[in-house]
Formats: structure tokens, C-alpha cells, sequence
């Protein structure tokens, strides 16, 4: 029990340090950006912008690893993957934290890694479909091309929600453990409540349709006073 308790609460702290924030500080960039990754991107040089990406996505790696490797239960593997991903979001020192696709990622590819999960990691597919094609945009010389609105930068936050929400589905249909389906769902939940809420109130406030309001949210993660960049 209390391995259980240090693993997900370790997790969920391990998740809300600000190395990204840091490393902006530390930088040209503005540690207040709504996306920190392409503020780094853009101010902070394309090494600084890696390394804070690699890090986010060893955020959700380690946690799992290291229940695994303890034999603790399946269930509390993967809520220490939700945990991660839930401390990146809603750090306890932070005003605001960040969008949590890139620890989601890395606690889902382990979790499924290590239990055998083969055919769920087709999940992968939109995920790596996205960040290639936003990768592909951010190279452009063209402002329009960068924008986080043009059609095809869109591909990674749509890409990032169809992976989620695959992955359970592809756990159930596969017989895999319970707990991977539910942890996957969990995932899933905590991303999209992330988008639902983070900055609605905002929105909300210019007089726009909630239903326009929370299905851009949604699919595309953009608010409509200030667009998310990635």
C-alpha cells in the first residue's frame, strides 16, 4: 500500500516540475508562454526545444518503469501514468501548467510496452503523424505555414486526441487487463478535460457558443482569444 501511494504521488510531482519553464528562464524565451515547447522552439534555440520535449515525455516513462520493475499491481503502474500526466497539467506551484500530450505519450507507449500491449501501440500512428506534420509546418519560412491554425499544424493536436482515444478501445477489442483499458481511458479523460476547461472562462466571456467553443477545444485545442501554439 504504501508503494502504491509513493509511486503515484511521486509520479504526480515528478510531472509538475517546470523543466521546460526553467530551461525558458534560462534562455531567450518567455517562461510564460502558453506553450512553453514552441516558445523554445522559436527564442530558445531548437536543442533547448528538444531537450524540453525528451524530458516531458521521461516525466511519463519513469514512473511506469519503475512500478513495473517493483511487480507492483497493474492498476497502480497506471495510475502513476495518470498522475504524471495530471501533475504536468495541474501543477501545484504553477499558475497554469501544459497541455500533457508529450508525458501522456510516454506513460501509454511504456504502460503498453511493458505488459505486452501489442496491438494497441497502433495508437502511436496519430501520434507520429501529427508531430511530423507540425514539425514539417514549424520548418517553413512562410509565417502562414507556422501559424498553429494552418490546416496541417492542426494534424498534431488532432493526431494527439484520435491516439488517446484509440488506445482504449484497441485494449478492450484485444483482451487485454482491465486496468490497461482503464488506465488508457484515464488518459484520455485527463487530456480532455485539460482542453475543455484550460482558459474557458475566456472564452466564454466574448459572447461565443458554448458548443463552438468547447468542440474547437476539443479537436484542435485552441482557444478563441488566443490560439495554442505547438
Amino acid at each position: 500500500m504504501l508503494g502504491a501511494v509513493v509511486l503515484i504521488v511521486g509520479g504526480y510531482l515528478l510531472g509538475a516540475l517546470p523543466f521546460a519553464v526553467a530551461l525558458a528562464a534560462a534562455s531567450d524565451a518567455d517562461p510564460s508562454a502558453r506553450d512553453i515547447h514552441i516558445e523554445l522552439w522559436h527564442h530558445g534555440g531548437k536543442v533547448h526545444a528538444t531537450l524540453a520535449a525528451l524530458v516531458d515525455v521521461l516525466k511519463g516513462v519513469f514512473p511506469v518503469l519503475v512500478g513495473f520493475g517493483f511487480g507492483l499491481p497493474i492498476e497502480v503502474v497506471a495510475l502513476s501514468g495518470v498522475a504524471a500526466v495530471c501533475g504536468q497539467m495541474w501543477p501545484p506551484m504553477l499558475g497554469h501548467g501544459e497541455k500533457g500530450n508529450s508525458t501522456g505519450a510516454g506513460a501509454l507507449v511504456t504502460l503498453l510496452l511493458c505488459y505486452q500491449a501489442y496491438l494497441p501501440l497502433l495508437s502511436v500512428l496519430p501520434f507520429a503523424a501529427g508531430s511530423v506534420m507540425r514539425l514539417y509546418a514549424l520548418s517553413r519560412e512562410s509565417p502562414e505555414w507556422r501559424d498553429s491554425g494552418h490546416p496541417v499544424s492542426l494534424a498534431l493536436p488532432l493526431g494527439m486526441l484520435l491516439g488517446f482515444a484509440s488506445c482504449p478501445v484497441l485494449c478492450w477489442l484485444s483482451g487485454h487487463p482491465q486496468a490497461l483499458v482503464v488506465g488508457s481511458f484515464l488518459l484520455l479523460t485527463a487530456i480532455v478535460i485539460r482542453r475543455l476547461t484550460a482558459g474557458l472562462t475566456q472564452d466564454l466571456s466574448v459572447g461565443a457558443k458554448m458548443g463552438t467553443v468547447l468542440l474547437r477545444r476539443l479537436l484542435f485545442d485552441q482557444s478563441l482569444l488566443e490560439r495554442s501554439l505547438y
